[in-house]
Order: structure tokens, then C-alpha cells, then sequence
């Protein structure tokens, strides 16, 4: 209560009070809708935050988190002495990229081409593109076996003998899960960022594109000059969520799809596999927490710098 309000008395409260108890009545029913969200927030973000003190102890099951004792960064020292440090932070750090940049690209270009449609199939040719992204990554990775499978995949058993080509044992080649990756998670991935700049072009005030055409503008240069200048503050938004998860991985992607195969670990191991397997396969809790704090911290920097890059550039685009 500022010093103002005190001075002028209770008669002057009564109606800040009566305000405020009208404005929580108001808002009542959204509080309680919000509370099952923010609840799980809570216990799902903040709960867990005094569990990253395991990444600076020597864990003892007996003695506990509290009790177990303190060794300083010895578990971060161990982690980046190992080669599993910089193989985790490559594939993590690379993957992500080119899911970035190919997903905004593609998705941009898709969103156009559907904005440009006026076939009564256009709502079909969406929910068709946007099916995969609610398919659980379980499914997806038996699909993924019912292909590459070495005895009974579609691959070996139907395409490669009609074209003479030899079987390939997919689970234990890792030079080509880079580019299976990759376009399993553009498939799975591309129709939800689709939908977001599909549903941004179709904002835009339509005269602008009628006035271009009347002074003939090509399809062409209308997308190069008009959607695409005008949809640049959607796609910066996009691609800074983006690298604010850029040292974070689909879990599912990375684990099931290869279907765990040890020979793929090169070039299927991320820092959210490693601390899974660190965790539950070694029970190594301490290196593992260390993995998850190396993570957050490099991703909360990132996410900073890549936003003050953009202030610097285009301040209205910025988050913030």
C-alpha cells in the first residue's frame, strides 16, 4: 500500500479494496482454469530445481542428496574429459540446426503454396500434413521399422530387389541415420509450424496483393515482396523458440526411432539420451545431473544472445 493511500485513510482504501475483490470475482473462472496448468508447471519445472545440487556432489544412495559430499565440479571435469561430451554436444547442437533451418523453410514454403490454393481440397491437403505431428514417437518408430527393417522392410523386401540395388542393414549403418533423422522429425514436424504461418498469411489484409496484381505483380514477386517482409516477425519468433531448445532433443526421436541400436550411438546420442541412459542404464546420477545443467546453462545463454542479436537488428521483433 503506497505511503498516499495511507495518509488518505481508510475512507480512500475502501474503494481500491472493492476494486481489486470485483476484478479477482471477475476473473475467478480463469484462475481456475489456469490452475491445473500452472500446477503442473510448478511441480514439473520448479520442483525438481534442487535436485541440480547432485551435479556438484558425490552421490551416496545411503547418505542422500543433502548428505552425500560436496566435490566441486569433479563431475563436469569427468564429462568433458570423455569423448561423450563432444559427440552429445555435436549431434545436439547439429541436429537442431538443420531441423531449423529446413523446417522453416519448408514449412514457410508450404504454408504459401497453401495459401495460394483454391481447390475444395485444400482443407484435406492440411489435415494430411498436419496428421504426423499427433502421432505418438512409439508409432512413429515402428513405421520407420516396418521400412528399413533388414528382413522384412519395405525397402529390402519391395523397392531394392525391383531396382537390383543390394540390402542394406539400416540398424547397423550409422552413416545414414543423419539423413533419416532428419526427415523423420521435417515429416512429423512440418504441418504444426505450417499451421502457424499458414494461419499468419491468411491475416494479412488482401487488398495489398489485389493492388500488386492491378499494377502486375507476378505471384512471385508478391510472395518476395509482400508475405514474405510481412510474415519475417513470425518467423523470427519461431526460429528464437527455436534456439532456445537448440541443446534440447526429441527424446523419442533419438531413442526409439534407432531403435536403442548401441552401433548407431555416434550419430544417434544427444545430451537428453545420455542423461536418460546415464541415469537408468548406468545409475550414474551426479554425471547425468551435470549433463542437464551443462545444458540448460548453454541453452539460457544462447536463447539470450541470439535475442540481443535480433534487439540490435529489429527491436520490435524480439521477444524481449
Amino acid at each position: 500500500m503506497s505511503a498516499k493511500m495511507k495518509n488518505a485513510g481508510p475512507a480512500a482504501v475502501r474503494p481500491q479494496q472493492k476494486k481489486l475483490a470485483k476484478r479477482i470475482k471477475r476473473f475467478f473462472p480463469v484462475y481456475i482454469m489456469a490452475l491445473p496448468g500452472l500446477t503442473y508447471l510448478f511441480i514439473n519445472n520448479y520442483m525438481p530445481l534442487p535436485g541440480l545440487a547432485l551435479a556438484f556432489k558425490k552421490y551416496s544412495t545411503k547418505k542422500g542428496i543433502w548428505g552425500s559430499p560436496w566435490i566441486g565440479l569433479k563431475n563436469f571435469r569427468y564429462l568433458f574429459r570423455t569423448q561423450d561430451a563432444w559427440i552429445i554436444t555435436r549431434n545436439t547442437i547439429g541436429y537442431n540446426l538443420a531441423f531449423i533451418i529446413l523446417t522453416v523453410v519448408l514449412a514457410v514454403a508450404v504454408a504459401i503454396i497453401l495459401s495460394e490454393m483454391t481447390t475444395k481440397w485444400k482443407k484435406v491437403y492440411q489435415s494430411v500434413i498436419l496428421l504426423p505431428h499427433f502421432l505418438s514417437m512409439v508409432i512413429v518408430s515402428y513405421l520407420v521399422y516396418a521400412f528399413l527393417s533388414a528382413e522384412h522392410g519395405y525397402f529390402n523386401c519391395v523397392i531394392f530387389p525391383a531396382l537390383g540395388i543390394k540390402e542394406i542393414a539400416w540398424y547397423n549403418e550409422p552413416k545414414y541415420w543423419p539423413f533419416i533423422l532428419v526427415f523423420v522429425h521435417i515429416w512429423k514436424g512440418i504441418g504444426y509450424s505450417c499451421i502457424i504461418y499458414l494461419s499468419t498469411i491468411l491475416g494479412f489484409d488482401r487488398e495489398i496483393y489485389e493492388a500488386a496484381a492491378i499494377d502486375g505483380a507476378s505471384k512471385l514477386k508478391q510472395i518476395s515482396t509482400i508475405t514474405l517482409p510481412l510474415l519475417r516477425p513470425t518467423i523470427i519468433m519461431m526460429v528464437l523458440l527455436a534456439i532456445g531448445r537448440i541443446f534440447y532433443s526429441d527424446f523419442g526421436l533419438f531413442y526409439q526411432v534407432p531403435q536403442r541400436s548401441g552401433i548407431l550411438l555416434p550419430v544417434t546420442q544427444t545430451i537428453d539420451t545420455y542423461v536418460y541412459r546415464g541415469l537408468l542404464e548406468r545409475n550414474d546420477m551426479p554425471a547425468s545431473t551435470a549433463a542437464g545443467v551443462y545444458q540448460s546453462a548453454v541453452g539460457f545463454i544462447l536463447v539470450m544472445s541470439a535475442n540481443l542479436i535480433v534487439r540490435r537488428i529489429d527491436k520490435d521483433s524480439a521477444l524481449f
